[in-house]
């Protein structure tokens, strides 16, 4: 999957100081919320289905890959100069970064000292707890911030995608074998298993959309790969999660599951 590097194209300059349009806003977003993804191998087929054709009788689809981590172990957070916030994942042969415009797969390249990655016009170099981010149109000064440890599946059987927010505490987890997801809401007072459709599978773009399958309990579920931070905490995430559901909006953060 070869994903544009416009993460850095829209950088702009501004009386002379260089900006990234908002990289990781926590858990605030104007935009529609995150998405999906099962593994990598998602990327060549999730997105084969038309929307119509994905029913509850179905397996759980694949979702976009840029959803997890990969292989990586951990999440990094990065704060950046001028004013931005990164989410970094480590895999074997690739960096996964997410900033809040998109979310982009880097190759190793060689170089000196550190670590550097790229894409296209797009470099990511590492050295220590310093990174810095560079493209056509401009330079990203980053620093190392939190880190935090990818979930699995032995933390969450059986769980495909998993998500949560704050005031009121929720959370959202989808199951890795059938379209179904299960909700708890109310800081844990109140449980919902309800099956889902899924009506936007943007596996270019790390956009997942879904609505209920049961006509007696609507909800729409939006994901998008995009870095998210948890409002409390600051832990960093791949993607945004948007909830509505009896005319309430729930926004969090989530990661994909590999089995």
């Amino acid at each position: 999957m070869t994903f544009s590097p416009s993460f850095l194209r829209v950088v702009g300059i501004a009386s002379g100081a260089l900006w990234l349009a908002g990289c990781a806003a926590p858990q605030v977003s104007d935009d529609a919320p995150p998405a999906v993804v099962d593994s990598t191998a998602a990327e060549a087929v999730a997105g084969d289905r038309p929307a119509s054709e994905v029913a509850a009788s179905d397996p759980a689809p694949l979702l976009p890959s840029l959803f997890f981590p990969g292989d990586a172990e951990q999440f990094v957070a990065w704060r950046c100069q001028p004013a931005q916030d990164l989410v970094s994942a480590y895999a074997d042969d690739e960096l996964r970064l997410w900033s809040r415009q998109g979310a982009y797969r880097l190759v190793p390249a060689v170089v000196a000292s550190g670590a550097r990655y790229t894409v296209d016009d797009l470099s990511f170099w590492n050295r220590g707890d310093e990174a810095v981010v560079e493209s056509d149109n401009g330079r990203l000064d980053c620093q190392q911030d939190m880190t935090r440890t990818a979930m699995t599946r032995a933390d969450r059987p059986g769980v495909m995608f998993h998500g949560r927010g704050n005031e009121p505490g929720w959370i959202v987890s989808l199951d890795h074998d059938t379209p179904r997801l299960s909700l708890l809401l109310d800081y844990g007072e109140r449980e919902l298993r309800l099956p889902y459709r899924v009506t936007v599978m943007d596996n270019a773009n790390g956009r997942v959309r879904l609505v209920s399958g049961d006509a007696e309990q609507p909800f729409l579920l939006e994901l998008e790969a995009r870095a998210c931070f948890d409002d409390m905490k600051g832990d960093p995430f791949p993607v945004r999660v948007t909830l509505t559901l009896d005319g309430q909006t729930y926004r969090g953060c989530g990661q994909g599951i590999a089995p």
